[in-house]
């Protein structure tokens, strides 16, 4: 389903996003791991996602960045309200 430059796209965007959410909003080591976690989970679910509904929104390469960005700060959001 990914290519190589695709996943490793998707890690490094995920991964930044994870770093901003934590120097808003993260307080300890834990945190920042979980919030990653939820990032990149959310990232590849938002990929999935608009792959299956053939969704056109602006991609970079193979990777749908508006809904895979959306679902991942989604996630990140939700594990921060569930105190994960």
């Amino acid at each position: 389903m990914f290519s190589t430059p695709s996943l490793l796209l998707a890690l490094v965007v995920s991964t930044l996003y994870a770093a901003v959410f934590h120097l808003l909003w993260g307080k300890s080591w834990r945190q920042l791991l979980i919030t990653w976690i939820a990032a990149l989970l959310g990232f590849v679910s938002g990929q999935v996602l608009a792959k299956l509904l053939s969704l056109h929104d602006p991609q970079l390469g193979e990777l749908h960045m508006v809904t895979a960005s959306a679902v991942g700060w989604l996630f990140m959001f939700l594990a921060r309200s569930l105190r994960l």
